[in-house]
């Protein structure tokens, strides 16, 4: 099947099939290559490294305060 390149702002676009982002794992918003080889545009998924808690809080350098709490009885919403 063909595709037409679409004029989209400034640049130039494809857009990619559904089949295609759901059998890649590919949502809006990922961060994907792109490499040309001869006649062919590649484009493959950048995996992003997944990053513990841990990793994330570890040179944090916020402000790390820390308010009291009062658990009263629960309201609105919250009830079960």
């Amino acid at each position: 099947m063909g595709y037409k390149v679409q004029k989209w702002g400034n640049s130039n676009g494809i857009r990619i099939p559904k089949v295609f982002l759901e059998a890649l794992n590919l949502k809006s918003g990922d961060s994907v290559s792109m490499v040309r080889e001869e006649d062919k545009i590649i484009i493959k998924k950048i995996a992003r490294p997944r990053v513990s808690l841990k990793q994330r809080i570890k040179d944090y350098e916020g402000p790390n305060e820390c308010e009291d709490f009062t658990w009263d009885e629960a309201k609105g919403k919250e009830l079960w």
